[in-house]
């Protein structure tokens, strides 16, 4: 074991923890109190797990002299977002009793659940690993959950660069048994040398690790918001390999100028199979040992890459994978959008997208699109797929079966809601924030519905109530909205104040800009109002929002 005791504490704990064992087993029984040790909510997160606490109530338990409202947030590792009919029924049935009453689809593809009391969380995970699901590394130093275009609809060749994302998680899956041990109540491991871990070590990485692939020429998943996006190159008809592009990451702290946002840089295209699992492998490795563990905000890939230099750092990989990477492959982006309504694939099967406002799958007097979504699960007779943009795909439907699932969408009115959701409302998207997100500054998804509805009106009122703007929020500048790769972008800097980021492209390929800082609602709607008639009157040809704002205010 190396030298610890000059490492900052997580880098300290994960060498100390025991291959991330530490005392959660203890931390979990003990009644008196509903949070874990500081260092075991460190390790937690490796297991997929956030400690939060009600930020509401903070003030009512204070002035009671009560211990915070603690619970936990859990995230799946679900490789590509896709569940079966058994796996959504489980999920549904822990939402209500063992958590709050919603499943949150999350901008990377997966669900959490929020509220799990501490006294619950081993009967979670339990549910969980009886209909095969799992939270192993969907937190913490590690390779998170690994993204993919979603729908089949998207190429004749799905399938195929789909089952990449599973393949690629089960190789970057730490070999610790701890949550087995943990949480399933499996028999402790006594030869430790059977979960060595060759990728992670003892000290893991310095930083998550996000790995997302895409399908040209939709550009749903923000490749170049991953610490390493692969983009599909398919020639002839044929899956031939992957672009690589390497350093993505969108958080940022504000006031601090030496963190930024930033997209990924292409640095060339591998070949399908064996060779792209050796060259994401080693993307993974030279990060491991060049990342900074001093300052976790230097930590990321991003800004190994930049201090590296992307050459530096390409060589290095080539050095350790054994060969070269070829030049990259041409390819384009067309669009960035969700396929909403019903769709069909090359093998007759049906797709139908919903709208799931900002990823919260619940019952409200509107809509229950949680009610309608356990009524099709309980047929049996489709999967279910989440989308990166925080959607819900209704899948795998055989031709026979539709005409029943329709008659369930129909039914709970989630057909006419889709219809009926605006176009930007449609393409918009807001990370938790409030209440229990610990570095949330503001509010975002309870906030961001009613906003889009005063925007909407605004986008009316200059005749714009078509124009597909991609329109994000976070409460933070932490990046789990994707705010700073949209063509407006809010980013929360304090109760009721958002910095108004514009001139992101509608393709992904640009970063938005900082336009005015910490506006409240009504300075919001005054700038698009404004900026709206400007872009009505001024615009050229089919230009975008994004193209425009950026044109005009940025040049």
């Amino acid at each position: 074991m190396p030298d610890t005791k000059n490492l900052p504490l997580l880098e300290r704990v994960k060498v100390e923890g025991d291959a991330l064992r530490g005392t959660i087993a203890e931390s979990i029984k003990d009644e008196l109190t509903g949070a874990m040790r500081e260092e075991d909510t460190l390790l937690m997160k490796f297991h997929g797990m956030y400690q939060q606490d009600d930020r509401d109530r903070r003030e009512e338990r204070a002035q009671k002299k009560l211990e915070r409202l603690y619970s936990f947030m859990i995230r799946l590792r679900m490789p590509g977002g896709i569940l079966t009919s058994e796996q959504w029924i489980a999920l549904n049935n822990i939402a209500g009793t063992d958590s709050t009453d919603e499943l949150k689809i999350t901008t990377r593809q997966t669900i959490q659940l929020h509220g799990v009391l501490k006294s619950r969380l081993k009967p979670t995970h339990q549910v969980f690993n009886s209909v095969h699901l799992d939270t192993i590394a969907a937190c913490g130093d590690d390779n998170r959950n690994v993204t993919c275009s979603p729908n089949p609809v998207q190429s004749p060749l799905h399938e195929e660069i789909f089952s990449y994302a599973s393949k690629i998680s089960a190789m970057l899956k730490p070999k610790t048994r701890a949550y087995y041990e943990i949480f399933l109540d499996e028999e402790k491991i006594a030869d430790k040398k059977l979960e060595e871990d060759p990728l992670y070590r003892d000290s893991y990485l310095p930083r998550k690790f996000k790995v997302g692939i895409c399908i040209p020429p939709n550009n749903d998943i923000d490749v170049f918001g991953n610490d390493l996006g692969l983009i599909a190159i398919i020639e002839n008809d044929k899956l031939t390999g992957f672009n690589f592009a390497i350093g993505g990451g969108l958080a940022f702290t504000i006031g601090n100028p030496d963190t930024y946002a930033r997209l990924a840089t292409e640095i060339g295209f591998v070949e399908a199979g064996e060779k792209t699992f050796k060259a994401i492998y080693e993307v993974v490795t030279v990060q491991r040992d060049n990342g900074d563990r001093v300052d976790r905000k230097q930590a990321r890939l991003k800004y190994t890459v930049d201090k590296m230099g992307v050459e530096k750092f390409k060589e290095e990989v080539e050095k350790r994978m054994g060969f070269k990477f070829q030049k990259a492959k041409p390819y384009a982006f067309t669009k960035r959008e969700e396929y909403y309504g019903w769709q069909q694939d090359v093998k007759g099967n049906w797709f139908y997208t919903l709208f799931v406002e900002n990823g919260r799958v619940m019952d409200t007097e509107q809509i229950a699109i949680k009610s309608a979504l356990y009524k099709i699960a309980k047929t049996g007779k489709v999967n279910f797929r989440c989308t990166v943009n925080q959607k819900a795909i209704v899948s795998d439907v055989k031709p026979e079966d539709k005409e029943e699932i329709n008659d369930i969408l129909e039914e709970f009115n989630i057909i006419q809601h889709t219809q009926n959701a605006s176009v930007i409302r449609k393409n918009a998207m807001a990370c938790v924030a409030l209440p229990t997100c610990p570095l949330a500054l503001a509010e975002s998804q309870r906030y961001f519905p009613s906003l889009l509805t005063k925007i909407e009106t605004l986008l009316s009122k200059h005749h714009l109530e078509n124009e597909n703007i991609i329109t994000r929020m976070t409460g933070c500048p932490n990046g789990c909205g994707r705010s700073s790769v949209s063509e407006i972008g809010f980013i929360g800097t304090g109760p009721g104040k958002y910095n108004l980021n514009l001139g992101g492209d509608h393709l992904g390929y640009r970063l938005n800009k900082l336009y005015k800082e910490s506006l409240d609602e009504v300075s919001i709607l005054s700038e698009l109002d404004s900026l709206f008639g400007q872009f009505k009157t001024n615009r050229i040809n089919a230009e975008s929002f994004g193209d425009f704002t950026f044109r005009t205010l940025f040049n």
